[in-house]
C-alpha cells in the first residue's frame, strides 16, 4: 500500500485562529491542507457567554468539551455538558454549543466525518464549506 500524505504533528498554539464572530474563534487542526481526505477536526475557544448560531452538518460530527461548561443544544433540547462529555450529532439535526458560564472561557474539540463538511445557518439557509472557514485570504 502506498501512503500519499505524511503524518503530522499539529500544535494549536502554532496555528491563527479564525475569528467566528459573538466570542467565538476557531482553531481548525486536521484538513485537507495536512493531507486529510476523509476527517477534519479543531478546537473552537468561546468567551464567557458566548454562542454560536443554530446550524446543521451534511454530515455527523462530534464534539467534545475540553474547558468549562457548555450547553449543547439539539435538536432543540439544551444539555448541559461539563469538561470531557462529548456529543454526536448525526447528519441535518440543528444544534448549536453556548457557553453556560458568563465569567469562564469554553473550548470544544470537534470532528466532522467529512472533509466535504458544510455548515447550513438555520435562521438564514446560508450554507458554506466548513473547509472554507479556514482559508485566510492572502
Amino acid at each position: 500500500m502506498t501512503l500519499t500524505s505524511q503524518p503530522a504533528i499539529l500544535r494549536p498554539d502554532e496555528v491563527k485562529a479564525n475569528d467566528r464572530g459573538g466570542g467565538a474563534r476557531t482553531t481548525p487542526l486536521v484538513t485537507r491542507k495536512c493531507g486529510s481526505t476523509s476527517m477534519i477536526n479543531g478546537i473552537t475557544f468561546f468567551e464567557p457567554g458566548a454562542e454560536i448560531a443554530l446550524h446543521k452538518h451534511n454530515c455527523e460530527e462530534s464534539v467534545m468539551v475540553l474547558d468549562g461548561g457548555a450547553i449543547a443544544e439539539i435538536d432543540g433540547i439544551r444539555h448541559m455538558l461539563k469538561p470531557y462529555d462529548t456529543t454526536w450529532i448525526p447528519a441535518d439535526i440543528p444544534h448549536r454549543f453556548i457557553n453556560a458560564s458568563h465569567t469562564n472561557s469554553m473550548r470544544i474539540f470537534w470532528t466532522y466525518a467529512s472533509v466535504d463538511a458544510t455548515r447550513t445557518t438555520i435562521a438564514t439557509g446560508e450554507e458554506g464549506a466548513i473547509d472554507s472557514e479556514h482559508i485566510r485570504p492572502a
